[in-house]
């Protein structure tokens, strides 16, 4: 049958960040951790939609013990602010999970196309401000999703921040890209420290995800085919963020691993998941991590032990 949700451990006197937890596959893993014990920060960029998601969360997990902060991953001051007071000296899981996905043309507050300074340079700046926390757990996760989509296009080294030719699908899987770059840099970084750093994708998982990027674009044709598209193929939100809790939770999960559904990388139960190569080569996660110290002004302290894999 394989891996299911009911097969969560208890999670007592763990705590958890997860980004994005208003919605979707966000929500869902925050809901699942709380139920089974873990003390959960639900990190949103709107506080009044992560009130109203902590307050569905307590009605199917009365129990639960879980909070709301903001944390606006566009904005890197609003990233130290949330990390500068998260009261945690200890952190057992960050859940990467917030995304944009193939939206029109913007920039965050500090300047890089939004998708990138969401998607990756956001949450590298986090972990970052997060790892000494991290390190202090007997046994840290950082999952980080990512998506099948990252096999459409690499980071340009010479524009990381894909800011000079902008294509919506292309800057998303770059980013996606460089989310799994960023896992193996990690999992590499920590190799003598007690830190898993793990990827997962959802499949294709009906979220708010799909129908924004026309939203915004003012496009509602294709807003409405987004929705029926979910509607006639898509899995549901708790199906999606299988894979997700899977590699947050599961024994065993190994450091750069990539969990996604088993059937097609699109359903069924977790499972390991096609990859790009290049997502695992030492020289481009190096460089780009490099990168993105140098863009996000967050450095982690701790040197690269290049290791045989």
């Amino acid at each position: 049958m394989g891996w299911t949700v009911r097969d969560i451990p208890r999670l007592d006197g763990r705590t958890a960040v997860v980004t994005g937890a208003n919605s979707g596959l966000g929500y869902v893993t925050a809901r699942e951790l709380a139920r089974c014990g873990a003390q959960v920060v639900l990190a949103c960029r709107d506080r009044t939609r992560g009130e109203e998601a902590l307050e569905r969360l307590r009605a199917k997990a009365p129990k639960a013990r879980a909070e709301v902060r903001v944390l606006d991953l566009a904005d890197l001051a609003s990233v130290r602010s949330f990390a500068d007071e998260l009261p945690f000296d200890r952190l057992d899981l960050l859940v990467n999970n917030a995304g944009l996905m193939a939206i029109p043309f913007s920039r965050t507050a500090d300047g890089f196309e939004t998708q990138f300074g969401v998607n990756h340079l956001g949450h590298f700046a986090l972990t970052g401000l997060l790892l000494e926390r991290l390190l202090a757990a007997p046994a840290a996760r950082v999952v980080t999703v990512s998506s099948l989509m990252h096999l459409l296009s690499d980071v340009d080294p010479h524009d990381p921040a894909s800011g000079a030719r902008y294509n919506p699908w292309t800057a998303y899987a770059r980013s996606k890209s460089a989310n799994l770059l960023f896992t193996h840099e990690l999992a590499r970084r920590t190799i003598e420290h007690r830190l898993v750093a793990a990827a997962a994708h959802p499949g294709w998982s009906a979220t708010e995800l799909q129908g924004r990027g026309p939203r915004l674009a003012g496009n509602r044709a294709l807003e409405r085919g987004a929705h029926l598209l979910n509607r006639l193929v898509a899995s549901s939100p708790e199906l999606g963020a299988a894979p997700t809790l899977y590699a947050a939770t599961a024994p065993g999960v190994r450091p750069d691993s990539f969990t996604g559904p088993r059937v097609l990388g699109m359903r069924g139960t977790p499972g390991p998941s096609p990859r790009a190569r290049r997502t695992r080569d030492d020289a481009a996660s190096a460089r780009l991590w490099e990168n993105s110290e140098r863009l996000t002004g967050v450095r982690y302290g701790f040197a690269a032990r290049r290791a045989e894999h």
